[in-house]
């Protein structure tokens, strides 16, 4: 039985998936470089979201638009129609404060609270600026938070929690001494943002939407920061929109809006959640349940019960929340039977989902609902939105596709590699208050440098897209001179030891062999049986490989995880291979021992 299952993932998905056949448009040039194009035009866009949306609650007052669990845990939030009042209230506030022209600084996580204060912000023509928690409230001296602060001199800051957040308040108003404080909950002398989105509005409210346009800044977007400062990206409403209007371009049926429902927790101070998750739900004129979950140890069952509740068409998410889901699912059938049936497809991204934990998936679809189900993905940046998309059923995943409509992207030639390098209507113009670095980014033509390699998934067939080939500038060589590509070898370190790991960093620049610091899948495996299997499992992906770039000689499982407050970790789950390697140097020596201790596995 298993292996008949084994052998029909290899079949295609049955798709219910809405969108066109996949396609592409190649131009070669002289110099080696490779431009790619949709051959779907992108669907006229919106004027800005705050239109969008304001449309949208014209069209269906009375839907529910935005939902979270209260303290008893059932779903309370706004429909269109009263999330359109409360907004126009707060927008009506936003233009009578002389200092606001900064907007808003959000410093708490995703609420209904905060989707208010956004979309007022969006209906002012000011900008809304969602910071990760970590910055707040995971951070003791708060530089973070300040830098950012300091970058764009906000004229008001939103907390859903006035005491909880009164550290971090006094640290912007350290900085910026008249900036005014709203809370959801009045507490901590802040003001209560339901006094504020109750204010009747004046024509100003329509006279500032009048002005909106495609070059209006919406929000600030803040990088990771995983190599200095976090940057300011301004995100236009011209920006958003063409990212609606690309998927809306690559809809089969162009009246078809879709997923009605969703059920999201990544945070929305990150591109995935706070403009494509967020704004494609508006544009679908759906419901977006919010979760409290989250894909951590503990936290993950709050997930599985929100997920179960609603019955989502789409799971969207982080590779470690597949982890999570299908592990969850495998120990409880009568769950999988009650999600699987609902789900049209999955999608998810930010980093490479290994094949390994794509095939548990639809193993355990084709035995619980006899049918595959369709992982898509977007490949995208907070400079440049979504880029390219898998946008057809597959079995295979770790691709990054084809342009999305209104995208062109370029291959340079790097070394021995292709960068990708984009441009169109999606494209920031450049970092807030940064000139230097704004000239680094941008190529000779004008096409902003991601630093990620492609290549052809198959150059005879170009319709089967790109797929990711590395970071450019995590890639290092060993001391022999051999270069190793860590962004395509982590997923495969961790497929080869599936279910065993959940992640792993990779060591060896400037060392004469490859090592890793890994953490295990779960705390309830054992650690001395989970060890072996990992040892055996390596020692063999070991010998399939070619040379020293793709063989692991050692490995180190690590007992503290990573730390989001450090930022080794993104709150969305991804891994930062960098910050680990910076704070975790006493591991990486234990790796590079003469005589390693008895923790180290010895792979060769």
């Amino acid at each position: 039985m298993a292996e008949a299952v084994a052998n029909k993932i290899a079949e295609p998905a049955a798709s219910s998936l809405p969108y066109v056949a996949r396609a592409v448009e190649i131009e070669r040039r002289d110099d080696g470089a490779i431009l790619l194009r949709s051959p779907y035009p992108p669907a006229s866009p919106p004027r800005s979201i705050a239109h969008l949306f304001l449309d949208q609650a014209a069209s269906h007052a009375d839907r529910p638009f935005i939902l979270q669990r209260d303290a008893e845990g059932a779903w309370r939030g706004l429909t269109y129609g009263e999330m359109a009042a409360r907004a126009r209230g707060f927008a009506q506030w936003l233009l009578a404060q002389p200092g606001a022209a900064g907007g808003v600084l959000v410093l708490s996580g995703n609420s209904v609270a905060h989707a208010t204060v956004m979309l007022g912000c969006y209906l002012a023509g000011r900008p809304s600026t969602a910071l990760s928690q970590a910055y707040s409230l995971g951070a003791s001296d708060h530089a973070k938070l300040r830098h950012c602060a300091a970058t764009i001199r906000p004229g008001v800051v939103f907390v859903e929690a006035g005491a909880a957040y009164a550290d971090a308040i006094a640290a912007v108003r350290a900085l910026l001494p008249d900036v005014i404080t709203v809370s959801a909950d009045g507490a901590g002398n802040t003001i209560a943002l339901d006094t504020l989105t109750a204010i009747a509005e004046t024509p100003a409210v329509d006279s500032a939407l009048a002005a909106i346009d495609h070059a209006t800044i919406a929000k600030y977007l803040f990088t990771s920061g995983s190599t200095g400062m976090p940057k300011a990206v301004p995100q236009t409403h011209g920006m958003m929109t063409a990212m609606v209007a690309a998927r809306a371009g690559l809809m089969a049926d162009p009246a078809e809006r879709c997923p009605p429902t969703s059920v999201d927790w990544m945070p929305w101070s990150h591109l995935s959640a706070g403009n494509i998750g967020f704004n494609n739900n508006i544009w679908a004129g759906g419901t977006l349940y919010l979760d409290d979950g989250r894909p951590l140890p503990g936290q993950f069952a709050t997930t599985l019960h929100n997920l179960l509740d609603v019955k989502p068409q789409l799971f969207s998410s982080a590779p470690i929340a597949f982890e999570m889901l299908v592990t969850a699912l495998e120990r409880d059938w009568t769950a999988a039977a009650a999600l699987l049936p609902g789900l049209r497809w999955m999608a998810y991204g930010g980093a490479a989902l290994s094949q390994d934990l794509a095939d548990r998936v639809q193993r355990l679809a084709l035995e619980v609902i006899g049918r595959t189900i369709p992982i898509i993905t977007t490949y995208g940046s907070t400079e440049v939105q979504g880029i390219t998309m898998v946008h057809w059923p597959t079995r295979a995943v770790g691709m990054i596709g084809v342009p999305l409509p209104g995208v062109l992207l370029k291959l340079a030639p790097v070394g021995d590699k292709l960068e990708v390098r984009v441009k169109g209507p999606s494209v920031m113009a450049g970092y807030l208050g940064a000139p230097e670095q704004n000239a680094a980014a941008f190529d000779e033509e004008g096409f902003y440098c991601l630093g990620d390699a492609a290549r052809f998934v198959d150059p005879a067939d170009p319709t089967l897209g790109l797929e990711f080939d590395g970071r450019i500038s995590e890639d290092f060589k060993l001391t022999s001179g051999t270069w190793v590509s860590v962004g395509t070898l982590r997923p495969a370190v961790v497929a080869a030891a599936s279910p065993y790991l959940r992640d792993v960093v990779i060591t060896g620049a400037d060392r004469p062999y490859l090592g890793a610091l890994a953490w295990l899948a779960g705390a309830d495996l054992d650690r001395a049986a989970a060890e072996q299997a990992i040892a055996a499992r390596l020692r063999a992906f070991n010998a399939a490989q070619g040379g020293s770039s793709r063989q692991v000689a050692r490995l180190l499982l690590l007992d503290e995880p990573p730390s989001v407050a450090a930022g080794e970790i993104t709150e969305k789950g991804y891994i930062n291979q960098r910050a680990v390697l910076a704070r975790r140097t006493d591991a990486v020596a234990r790796l590079y021992a003469a005589t390693p201790d008895d923790a180290v596995l010895l792979l060769v």
